[in-house]
């Protein structure tokens, strides 16, 4: 699978596209904003869907344009979304589900916490993760509430670590990094109370 990227936006957010070898069919993840840049990305390639890791605007910003140039189905989880966006998918997903290019497919899963509609699409029989804002090489995702917090660290547990070591986890800021040289931060992270802690955190925290 080609993987491209591009960091857009005042918010630096980085835009993906994943291509098919084999048959150049392509979906987008996250056109948050600059579409002659996300159009870019796009090149030689037979767009197939538009995917949402979550509907923060840094990350949806240029989705109605996307949409409209590509004319292909927006897919994302059902919600609640946050900000009072109103989303229109194409198709809602959840945990589990898959999505089919070309001779690829993606695995979704729901790591909900910095926000409630967040997902990450995998590659299947590939390291490579698209994590949109769940996890950042120096720690979570940022949280609003108490709540929201402790449902970061439930995903962390349950969802994040069981990901092999070898996963290459692709953010929706900031650089790509390897899992398992964040596992014991991580591990010693959850270990910690953190109380009704929320906001920006840091696995040294």
């Amino acid at each position: 699978m080609e993987l491209r990227t591009r960091p857009v936006g005042s918010w630096g957010m980085n835009a993906y596209v994943l291509v098919c070898p084999a048959t150049r069919q392509s979906v987008l993840i996250d056109p948050g904003a600059e579409p002659e840049t996300l159009q870019s990305l796009l090149e030689h390639t037979h767009p197939l869907a538009i995917l949402i890791t979550h509907t923060h605007f840094d990350h949806i910003d240029a989705l109605a344009e996307m949409r409209h140039r590509l004319g292909v189905p927006v897919m994302a989880h059902p919600g609640p979304h946050v900000d009072g966006v109103t989303l229109h998918a194409d198709r809602w997903l959840t945990d589990g589900d898959r999505v089919s290019m070309g001779t690829h497919t993606l695995r979704v899963f729901h790591t909900p916490g910095h926000t409630p509609d967040m997902l990450c699409f995998a590659i299947e029989h590939d390291p490579r993760v698209i994590v949109g804002d769940t996890i950042f090489d120096g720690g979570p995702g940022k949280t609003r509430s108490a709540e929201d917090f402790a449902t970061t660290l439930a995903t962390l547990r349950t969802v994040v670590l069981a990901w092999p070591d070898a996963t290459v986890c692709y953010p929706g800021h900031g650089p790509a990094f390897r899992l398992g040289d964040r596992r014991a931060a991580i591990e010693a992270f959850l270990r910690r109370d953190h109380g009704q802690f929320s906001g920006d955190a840091t696995w040294e925290m």
